[in-house]
């Protein structure tokens, strides 16, 4: 048989990155999980930690000695492994692996808190060395159940949980089922949000039987991400507690640094100093937890997103996970909100007191410019003082050497036979010299001015 040939492109050239941006949507599909299965979810940051690191340890997986890291190269990579399937999902801030394997046979309803790693189909040694530090781990059982009876199949699942104070709700309500009725759930989760001694929460999943492979592998994607982003988001809450005081006393410093200001009483030089180490000490704060702060608001809203997705109702005599969730969340949550806009505000602060500064810095510069101006003013007033007083004895120097001139033209035609009087001549040409050479100067001085 024949294959068609395709229609010849009736489109520009691809933008280098659509055939990226376009498969975007299917870069983490979730996975088709047969009940019962039990999920192995282990979240590790990845902070110095590198693909071809990851890869490495892939490859001590049974028959995975050819993994080459290519093939991590989209932060996804799905991986069969005898029994079970093995996820790999790289992100920002962290790694998450996932093991999916058949439920054991001791470990389902009926069982209190059964072991599950001895169970495990990967060695447990490969997942205790693995590269990165752990930030959430989980043992997620999904069943088949019934939860028609809501509070008889939560009685059940405290009892695997090994009993105590449970969070569970039925998922999958708010739609309509047949008919246009309500729809009941399509399955019931519990959880105790507790730390067992290996290390792992618990979560348990009971869905009738006929539930879809792929729903399944919905609600365990959205189970997992959920408490991830949770603690995601939590990351910021040890920073908002540590620059606090840092805060305290920045506020404090800048208070004292704008009363120093408005009395006057500290010179600019100084003020500046304070205020520029002040101004130094925040915004490193601000560069160092910022992107924390800002990681911290974005993974909130996954965390609601994908507790929306859940479509929770509440089972009689435990609270939802949303509501337990939001309730021990959102204090922290506001905590990093106001330590955020707590920074931004000082930083903001700090820049209107730099220029309150600047402004009394440039009227006090003003000031003396205005003081060296008038210095300048009246030391030319006195230069053209003494300038005219030398231009009158110049003026006096040159008609005394004129008139000796003359007095000795005089005397020298007098003594040629002339009927003269030297010294007559010589007095009744003072006042016309003086007219010439006061005439001179002036002329000069026109000349001058008009060149500039």
């Amino acid at each position: 048989m024949n294959t068609p040939e395709p229609p010849p492109r009736a489109l520009p050239d691809d933008d280098p990155q659509r055939l990226a941006l376009h498969n975007e949507v299917h870069a983490r599909p979730p996975a088709r999980i047969r009940l019962p299965a039990l999920v192995v979810y282990v979240a590790v940051l990845n902070e110095g930690v590198g693909r071809e690191d990851e890869c490495a340890h892939l490859r001590r997986l049974p028959g995975q000695a050819g993994l080459m890291p290519a093939q991590l190269q989209h932060n996804f990579l799905r991986l069969r492994v005898g029994p079970c399937t093995v996820k790999w999902e790289r992100h920002s801030e962290f790694t998450r692996y996932s093991i999916v394997q058949p439920l054991p046979a001791d470990a389902g309803l009926g069982e209190t808190l059964p072991d599950l790693i001895s169970a495990l189909a990967v060695d447990s040694a490969w997942l205790r060395e693995t590269p990165g530090r752990t930030v959430a781990a989980i043992q997620l059982v999904l069943l088949h159940g019934d939860i028609a009876d809501g509070p008889a199949a939560l009685a059940q699942a405290t009892r695997w949980l090994g009993g105590g104070s449970v969070v569970a709700s039925r998922m999958g309500t708010g739609g309509t089922g047949s008919g246009g009725h309500p729809a009941e759930g399509h399955s019931v989760v519990v959880t105790d949000f507790r730390l067992q001694p290996d290390g792992f929460e618990r979560m348990l999943v009971i869905a009738p039987e006929g539930t879809t492979d792929t729903r399944v592998g919905r609600i365990s994607q959205r189970l997992l991400e959920v408490e991830t982003y949770r603690m995601m988001a939590l990351r910021g809450m040890p920073v908002a507690k540590a620059i606090g005081p840092m805060l305290a006393e920045a506020e404090a410093a800048l208070a004292d640094i704008t009363a120093q200001l408005e009395a006057k009483q500290v010179s600019e030089q100084q003020l500046l100093d304070t205020l520029i180490g002040l101004a130094a000490r925040v915004e490193r704060a601000n560069a160092q937890h910022m992107y924390r702060f800002s990681a911290t608001q974005a993974y909130q809203a996954l965390v609601a997103q994908r507790l929306t997705e859940l479509r929770e109702q509440a089972i009689p005599g435990t609270q939802t996970l949303g509501e337990f969730m939001q309730r021990r969340l959102s204090p922290a949550m506001a905590t990093v909100a106001a330590t955020a806009q707590r920074l931004a505000a000082l930083s903001q602060r700090i820049e209107r007191a730099s220029a309150l500064l600047r402004t009394r810095v440039d009227i006090a510069a003003e000031a003396q410019n205005q003081e060296l101006l008038a210095k300048l003013t009246r030391g030319q007033e006195l230069q053209l003082r003494l300038q005219s007083t030398v231009e009158g004895l110049s003026i006096a120097a040159i008609s005394y050497y004129v008139i000796s001139l003359v007095l000795y033209g005089g005397k020298a035609a007098k003594a040629a036979g002339a009927p003269l009087n030297p010294e007559l001549v010589a007095g009744l040409m003072i006042p016309v010299v003086l007219w010439g050479v006061w005439r001179a100067t002036k002329r000069i001085h026109e000349k001058l001015h008009a060149r500039h």
